[in-house]
């Protein structure tokens, strides 16, 4: 959420930086009905003092017997007091339509983000690995003959609909250790704290981190009030929502592996094969809790985290910085992962890494008192994949494929799947 006392210090700034977002100018609007809010809480308090004045006075005309004076003072506290009554409820009626504006409003992106209406303005910043060269046709993980035991849409539709996949067998297996793995090398190489959070929120948590109002299409809602969450940084980072930390205390780095659920509401028929593009899908999240001086630094490093995944899984990817018009809700600064899979030719998202500046924070009402002395500030927070699970298994059984219809799987895993390393061609782990 925005503060508005930089609004109204920088407003030509303020909308600069949401054209830069594709959005037309709102600083007028939103100064309007602050200015309507503030003249109604001092006209508030101007009414108040009147009505205290003449409250005191009323005891002062019955004492010495003026009934007229009595009654006239009598009259205006009652008047006033109703005054009173009705500016607050104005004044509250502004200051409710000034809150659905200012959380309606996306964040502002840094300066350093390029500017574009959408997903062909991102840059690449840099590429790690080749992708391998195949002496046949590769195919579509959900093509490959090794793993069509392993992966059952049929089952998952007469279930639950589309959108849905039953693991079995080898391929499961490799998508646990793929979880595992990653968890394994954020808390003991990348120093994260690893966290089992629940599945299910209050609306708060989905405010905080700025899935609702504006997004509740997107998520899924339980008959009693419960949101699925759509990823751990709903929980992760709503952890430290109402709390003042010491500084002592930050940064505060988390990661959690759980289940997702998302309704994809804006991708009917996009991804529609194979498991890319689920309704129910897991991930290992990163959330970090920064001071303001060190966000910036910290999303470099838990990018960095990111990319050693799939590193260590020899998974060939780039890492791009998306530009303004394709930069998520929160999001002032968002590298992605792109991982190279050779079934479609192309580069596909496995992680997206955000710096949200206080935007989050202000929402949740989260601070931090400095170690120097002063008022609390608000914290600095960070989210990224650490990875897609699903999206990884798919990219490591795509560019392990041979030509036999047999994956070759990563040697990192082959510690967690008892010295296996290679799903055959008839689905089994050997």
């Amino acid at each position: 959420m925005h503060d508005i006392r930089i609004i109204r210090e920088f407003p030509d700034r303020f909308d600069t930086a949401l054209s830069r977002r594709g959005l037309s100018a709102l600083s007028g609007e939103i100064l309007a009905i602050d200015e309507a809010r503030r003249s109604k809480i001092l006209a508030a308090e101007t009414a108040q003092a009147e009505q205290n004045r003449a409250s005191k006075e009323v005891g002062a005309a019955k004492a010495r017997g003026d009934e007229a004076e009595f009654e006239r003072l009598r009259a205006l506290v009652a008047e006033k007091k109703a005054e009173v009554a009705r500016l607050n409820e104005e004044a509250a009626a502004e200051d409710a339509r000034l809150r659905d504006m200012l959380v309606a409003i996306p964040n502002l992106p840094l300066d350093e983000v390029p500017e574009g209406p959408d997903e062909s303005a991102n840059v690449e910043i840099r590429r790690w690995g080749t992708p391998r060269g195949f002496n046949f046709a590769p195919k579509e993980h959900f093509e490959i003959a090794g793993v069509k035991p392993g992966m059952d849409f049929a089952t998952a539709a007469k279930l639950s609909g589309s959108r849905f996949v039953m693991l079995k067998g080898a391929v499961i297996r490799v998508h646990r250790a793929l979880a595992q793995f990653m968890l394994d090398t954020h808390v003991t190489e990348h120093g994260l704290t690893e966290t089992w959070t629940p599945v299910l929120v209050k609306d708060e948590a989905m405010f905080g981190t700025g899935q609702l109002p504006k997004f509740s299409e997107d998520s899924y809602q339980t008959t009693n009030g419960w949101w699925l969450i759509p990823t751990a940084e709903v929980t992760l980072t709503n952890s430290v929502a109402g709390e003042i930390l010491d500084e002592a205390q930050l940064p505060i780095r988390m990661t959690a592996h759980t289940q997702c659920f998302r309704s994809e509401a804006g991708s009917a028929g996009k991804d529609t094969s194979g498991m890319l593009r689920q309704h129910q899908f897991e991930k290992v999240e990163m959330v970090s809790i920064t001071t303001p001086e060190t966000s910036l630094a910290e999303h470099e490093r838990m990018t960095g985290c990111a990319e050693a995944i799939l590193q260590k899984l020899n998974l060939p990817y780039r890492t791009i910085v998306l530009c303004t018009g394709d930069m998520g809700f929160g999001a002032t600064k968002t590298h992605d992962l792109e991982v190279w899979l050779p079934g479609q030719n192309t580069y596909r998202e496995i992680s997206s890494v955000s710096v949200c500046g206080d935007f989050q924070a202000r929402r949740m009402n989260a601070r931090f008192r400095p170690a120097g002395g002063g008022k609390p500030e608000f914290v600095h927070t960070l989210n990224g994949s650490g990875l897609a699970v699903g999206r990884c298994l798919i990219a490591v059984l795509e560019n392990g494929q041979q030509e036999d219809g047999s994956v070759e799987l990563p040697e990192v895993l082959h510690p967690y799947l008892g010295g296996k390393t290679r799903i055959s061609a008839d689905g089994t782990l050997e």
